[in-house]
């Protein structure tokens, strides 16, 4: 049975999830991938402010395509993850409490998930064109000379993922082959 989890997510309902929890994910998220956290961490590193919220954030590391009529995206499918791993750290210790994408993680990532409570969810990528389905809303919010990598704001509805690191650092990708080879 999927928990539906709504976001912004609170530091208490990320820490509430465990690895291997299938959820249902409902409300606001941002999307951005490795040129926009560059510019986000390059904004910090400034003293700025960011262009939204960073506390309890979801990022959705995904460039959708463009939106065929009557559909708010296009597919959105999510992008390797180990492309903001040299930003995630600095994000989630302003107050991102998940992450979306695919694949593994590094370990200066998980450190700081740990530290401060964040989560990782992993989407699947073969789904695109369904999870386009769940974006209810999309708002360019920073960024549009990128193109389909602009932050944006999304509203979505029932957005299947998967926590596939919770904060405490138990690894879905680990678990889960120690479970496979076990039964072997």
């Amino acid at each position: 049975m999927a928990k539906k989890i709504t976001a912004p997510l609170t530091r208490e309902a990320a820490s509430a999830l465990r690895a291997g929890d299938s959820c249902l994910l409902s409300g606001t998220i941002y999307t951005a991938r490795d040129a926009a956290h560059k510019r986000l961490c390059a904004l910090l590193e400034e003293g700025k402010a960011l262009p939204f919220e960073i506390r309890d954030a979801v990022i959705y590391f995904v460039g959708p395509t463009p939106a065929a009529p009557g559909q708010v995206v296009g597919s959105a499918g999510p992008t390797t993850s180990y492309r903001m791993d040299a930003y995630s750290p600095m994000l989630i210790a302003r107050g991102q409490t998940g992450m979306i994408g695919k694949g593994k993680r590094g370990a200066e990532v998980v450190a700081a998930m740990k530290e401060c409570g964040a989560v990782y969810f992993g989407a699947i990528g073969g789904c695109g064109a369904l999870l386009g389905k769940c974006v209810k809303k999309s708002e360019i919010v920073a960024y549009p000379d990128l193109g389909a990598e602009a932050i944006c704001r999304w509203e979505v509805e029932d957005l299947p993922v998967t926590v596939v690191i919770d904060s405490e650092g138990n690894n879905l990708y680990e678990t889960g082959r120690e479970a496979y080879l076990a039964h072997q």
